[in-house]
């Protein structure tokens, strides 16, 4: 057998050795912009992930009915600011985006300190953080600010500005699909509305794009869609405007928060035991480092709109911290520097890793099933007993010979022998060479 990923064809593929800075610099490029789940923030953001990576684009009209949710009007903002009476702007839009809750209708009037503090909100658990706030779906109006800036407003009349736009438009996602030997489909979904937050979400559209970079420059036997999607309400559309053709999807991965310095944590398809779920395990436990693997829960990212039970798929999400389990999460301190160009590239290999098993994982049947063949005249067994990598490799090849029924795929195998993933594809690769087993 042929390795469909070499270990090291992986990082070349990615057009570097150390694809980390080039990760890091896609985040700090896309992070000025104020994204939302419709608009041009959004556009634009597709337009720079387009530059790297063919996608296609697709506008859905506002009022498009996707199951039990309607596209929401599209929304657009150019300046926000509260000033006081000195006319002094003492929150600015055009300092952070944060500042201003997502999807505030157009404002444009004047009000005392008592008629605005129901329109501001804070962290006064993190007295010098802005936090992220929206109202996508309840026409509303807010700021954002520091605990710190609000407890230093003082009363009297204050000149409040919202330019923005809520009307008939459309939602944009866009898909990048690189076609396989077979139409059976690896999906990867990664959420793109957030505005000026790093990892949540821009670090998994900085991992997807350099996934689909090496990707491309890779055989393969799947088919891979990556979506970049607004949050639920993409998945959602995208889901029902593809309801006839969700068959294709074997495997499939929603990509966010992997940019801070926690370990690895997986959250599991709905169905527990999807072949994306023993993997991403069984690699999460080789590593060693701290790593969790969680059950599923119908609260989260858009796996939970994939394993809905009408569709059930096998959909997991892998994360480095959990969504609302760091302080900096939905705030101004998930910035530039939470996200560590180190962490980026190591979620890019383990990703490149999860694919490299899904694409090894055959089933094969042992050519000369009685009794052990002779190893030894092939080269296959070392003349002196001993221990060490030698014998590792030795009882790979007896465990794949043992199980090659035609019955237990590689998976099988390694779940069942507690051996490596990479021992027991290596093995299979030397007894097929030898003609000792086939593919079925």
């Amino acid at each position: 057998m042929t390795a469909v990923f070499a270990s090291n064809s992986t990082v070349v593929a990615a057009g570097s050795v150390n694809p980390g800075p080039h990760m890091h610099a896609l985040v700090r490029e896309l992070y000025p912009i104020c994204r939302s789940i419709t608009g041009n923030g959004l556009r634009e953001t597709l337009r720079k992930i387009g530059e790297r990576i063919p996608l296609q684009i697709h506008e859905v009209p506002s009022g498009t009915q996707v199951f039990d949710w309607s596209v929401p009007k599209e929304w657009n903002i150019q300046d926000a600011y509260i000033k006081n009476s000195l006319g002094q702007k003492v929150v600015d839009f055009r300092k952070s985006n944060l500042h201003v809750m997502n999807y505030s209708v157009p404002v444009n009037s004047k009000m005392s300190l008592r008629e605005l503090k129901p329109h501001l909100h804070t962290l006064p658990q993190h007295p010098e953080w802005i936090p992220y706030r929206t109202s996508y779906y309840h026409e509303n109006w807010g700021f954002c600010l520091s605990q710190q800036e609000l407890d230093g407003l003082p009363e009297g009349e204050y000149e409040v500005l919202i330019d923005s736009t809520l009307e008939n438009g459309s939602m944009t996602y866009a898909e990048c699909v690189l076609e396989g030997q077979t139409h059976d489909e690896i999906l990867i979904s990664i959420h793109c509305c957030h505005p000026s937050l790093c990892n949540d979400n821009l670090s998994g559209i900085a991992v997807g794009v350099s996934l689909a970079q090496a990707l491309a420059r890779l055989p393969r036997r799947h088919t891979y869609r990556f979506l970049f999607i607004p949050g639920t309400i993409g998945s959602i559309t995208w889901i029902c405007r593809n309801e006839d053709s969700l068959s294709r999807i074997k495997h499939g991965l929603v990509l966010a928060c992997l940019g801070d310095r926690a370990a690895f944590s997986y959250k599991k398809s709905r169905r527990g035991n999807a072949e994306i779920d023993r993997v991403v395990t069984q690699l999460l436990t080789e590593k060693d480092d701290g790593a969790s693997v969680r059950e599923f829960s119908p609260y989260g990212y858009d796996e939970r709109q994939y394993c809905s039970p009408a569709f059930n798929l096998p959909v997991g999400c892998l994360n480095r911290s959990p969504h609302g389990e760091f302080p900096e999460y939905h705030s101004s301190a998930d910035n530039l520097e939470f996200v560590r160009e180190e962490a980026l590239a190591e979620a890019f290999r383990f990703c490149l890793e999860v694919f490299e098993f899904l694409e090894s994982n055959r089933t094969y049947r042992n050519l000369n099933p009685k009794c052990e063949p002779q190893l030894g005249k092939r080269g296959l067994y070392r003349e002196v007993g001993g221990h060490g990598d030698a014998q590792t490799r030795e009882l790979a090849r007896l465990w794949m010979l043992n199980l090659s029924d035609g019955k237990h795929s590689l998976l099988d195998i390694v779940e069942r022998s507690k051996m490596p993933f990479n021992a027991i594809r290596s093995a299979a690769a030397d007894l097929q060479r030898h003609g000792l087993l086939e593919s079925v």
